[in-house]
């Protein structure tokens, strides 16, 4: 079956990387915003019996799911095959439970949303806390990749012996499998939220490393609060700049911009997220799994 891959818009990066790497046919279709706001979607490609791959990583979803809703609606009708919706971030994962009474599950609907259009899915380290598997929210095949390899291997190659700093307890499992990937040491701190954009954190005790360069990982970076605050924290114990490593460079307005600002030797990303940032590339992993995907 021939593959087709479309990149919605601001992922033609990425779309063309992964269309080369799959020797895959590059979808041509039109987007655009009429005046009054509503999204205007043509497909110019022949898709009928072919695999779709839709490649649309989801920060700031809320502008971008009505685009990628036409987009599957209108290959499905025009005779795809398959429609594998490739989005290395996944939005709508944190709100899994009700907290207050009245509350959206927003994590639950926008799983049905995006399996009632696609067959299948690919994302990266998503936001599992209280489901632990995808297929605990999503009714199609949903593919969860992790970067854990591809950032220690930056790591091993780029910075001279990496201490990894986890931000907080829920960072362990995968910030120790980073370090044991990088052959490196942590240590997890401990993080209190007090708002959405304050946090505390435990001073790390570093004291035993005094030659190494401390690495913050986490998979996310929206507010960076909680990286400033370990950069701030680490001022105080060494004069080695720490490196800020994420998986997902979200980054709420202004926090590269403060986290830059604070002190970090460098700040690193993968391509999850398009980002002046980005490093890391994950196009290889992303390209093995749309392959591995049997219609």
């Amino acid at each position: 079956m021939k593959t087709i891959v479309f990149a919605l818009p601001g992922n033609e990066e990425l779309a063309g990387s992964l269309t080369a790497i799959l020797q895959a046919e590059t979808g041509e279709a039109t987007f655009k915003r009429f005046p009054d706001g509503e999204s205007y979607v043509r497909i110019l490609s022949d898709v009928r019996e072919k695999k779709v791959v839709l490649v649309c990583t989801l920060h700031l979803p809320d502008q971008k799911l009505l685009p990628l809703y036409f987009v599957a609606k209108t290959v499905r009708e025009l005779g795809a095959a398959h429609i594998c919706l490739v989005a290395p971030y996944l939005a709508y994962m944190r709100q899994d439970k009700q907290f207050n009474p009245g509350e959206a599950v927003t994590s639950r609907y926008f799983a049905a949303l995006i399996s009632s259009i696609a067959d299948s899915l690919v994302t990266i380290d998503p936001h599992l806390h209280r489901y632990h598997h995808m297929h605990q929210l999503y009714n199609i095949p949903a593919t969860a990749l992790h970067a854990a390899p591809t950032l220690a291997n930056y790591i091993k190659q780029h910075i001279l012996q990496p201490l990894l700093v986890g931000p907080d307890e829920e960072s362990i499992q995968w910030v120790s499998e980073v370090a044991d990937l990088a052959n490196a040491p942590y240590l997890i701190l401990n993080k209190t939220r007090l708002g959405d954009r304050e946090v505390q954190v435990t001073q790390p005790e570093i004291s035993a490393y005094p030659n190494h360069t401390p690495v913050l990982v986490d998979d996310i970076i929206s507010t960076a609060r909680t990286m400033i605050e370990t950069v701030q924290q680490l001022k105080k114990l060494t004069t080695t700049p720490p490196v800020c490593i994420g998986v997902h460079a979200v980054f709420a307005e202004g926090a590269y911009e403060a986290l830059q600002q604070v002190g970090a030797a460098s700040i690193i990303t993968s391509n999850t997220i398009p980002h002046p940032s980005n490093k890391i590339k994950v196009d290889n992993m992303l390209a093995k799994a749309i392959q591995d995907i049997k219609p």
